[in-house]
């Protein structure tokens, strides 16, 4: 992403309504790059917890199809 912002003359503004979903989105995002890197500094400062402990990828991917899945319409 460059960090040069384009002159104000250039940019198109947002409806309220836009500009405040584009908002939540970006604390949504903020807060779940917040939690990874709790993650990543916990397992830095720890280590990585003992496999038993852990879930499998493969159940995870499977818990996350099922919410996505179930969040989709039937389509006919």
């Amino acid at each position: 992403m460059s960090e040069e912002q384009a002159p104000a003359t250039a940019r198109q503004p947002l409806e309220p309504a836009a500009a405040d979903a584009v908002r939540a989105y970006a604390a949504r995002t903020r807060e779940n790059a917040d939690r990874l890197a709790a993650v990543l500094e916990d397992i830095a400062t720890h280590g990585l917890p003992p496999a038993e402990e852990c879930t499998p990828w493969e159940d995870l991917r499977e818990q996350h199809l099922a919410r996505l899945v179930a969040q989709r319409p039937a389509v006919a």
